[in-house]
């Protein structure tokens, strides 16, 4: 694959560029013979759930379920221990606990010996996301394994009747992440999602940390726009933590698995005065194209 240069034209960034350049990753399909499909973040991630793979939590309500699969090498075949699996959904009224130190459904659990990972929680419930959408119930996982991309993605049940009409869950790329649900002799629910987890080349730490920082609108002084990094990645700061973006060659970065017809992009651009220059670029579920100019100054 031809060597990318990120961002050619600045002696800033050229000694903290990786040797080996960037590969695109489309933010939707892993490379390999099984596929595993990324999703959207979604805006109520929260870092640092205790580590624990109960969590239901006593007077809440809602129907039990067990979410179990393995987590796989990149061959398909062969198990990953110790892989970082984070869950997190809403509760059995929709709700996600943005705030409290329980971190209600949320929680962090590691891959076995053998690779497998289980969550004994709730079955999440559909909610209304706003102007009437109402988005499928489902699970959000994000799993980090040393050596490969992490993976964001969105589970979803079958039978949802609110599929169809989601964007997300009703692309392409999610057919496989619709599951089906096993009813257990106990009443409780089961469902099963293995992994397979893939490589890529992406920026040196130090070439992204250069892009952090607090971004001021060029328009209106009181915008601002705040990216900082987790995982290798890029990330702007939302009211609850933030949103990953995705490197995809020519100064672009892109958050990932949007369906079609949207998307949101940040555009770089080193100034004469070493300023940082961010074009934001999105188009989201009302269709219409919103675009921003922000500087960092140094």
């Amino acid at each position: 694959m031809q060597r990318r240069t990120f961002i050619k034209n600045s002696t800033l960034f050229a000694a903290v560029v990786s040797t080996n350049g960037f590969i695109h990753f489309d933010g939707h399909h892993f490379v390999g013979d099984c596929e595993t499909t990324s999703d959207i973040l979604g805006p109520y991630y929260r870092p640092n759930s205790p580590l624990r793979n109960n969590l239901i939590m006593k007077g809440q309500g809602g129907n039990p379920i067990e979410l179990s699969g393995i987590i796989k090498h990149k061959d398909c075949i062969t198990p990953y221990k110790k892989a970082k699996i984070e869950l997190w959904h809403c509760d059995s009224k929709g709700v996600y606990d943005n705030t409290s130190s329980e971190y209600r459904y949320r929680g962090t659990s590691y891959s076995d010996e053998n690779g497998q990972y289980s969550f004994k929680t709730i079955l999440p419930v559909p909610y209304d996301a706003g102007g009437g959408h109402i988005r499928p119930a489902h699970f959000h996982l994000m799993i980090t394994a040393e050596g490969y991309q992490p993976l964001v993605t969105q589970l979803y049940f079958s039978g949802d009747a609110h599929i169809p009409k989601d964007m997300y869950a009703s692309s392409k790329e999610a057919k496989n992440r619709i599951l089906d649900t096993e009813t257990l002799q106990d009443g409780t629910k089961k469902v099963l999602y293995h992994v397979s987890m893939s490589k890529t080349l992406a920026a040196e730490a130090a070439a992204i940390d250069k892009l952090t920082g607090i971004y001021t609108d060029v328009k209106d002084k009181s915008k601002k726009i705040e990216l900082f990094t987790k995982n290798n990645c890029l990330w702007m700061k939302n009211e609850v933590f933030g949103e990953n973006f995705e490197y995809i060659g020519n100064n672009t970065f892109e958050y990932p698995a949007m369906p079609k017809g949207m998307y949101a992009t940040l555009i770089f651009e080193i100034m004469p005065n070493e300023a940082i220059k961010l074009t934001y670029n999105y188009v989201d579920d009302d269709l219409v194209k919103h675009s921003s100019v922000s500087i960092k100054e140094f």
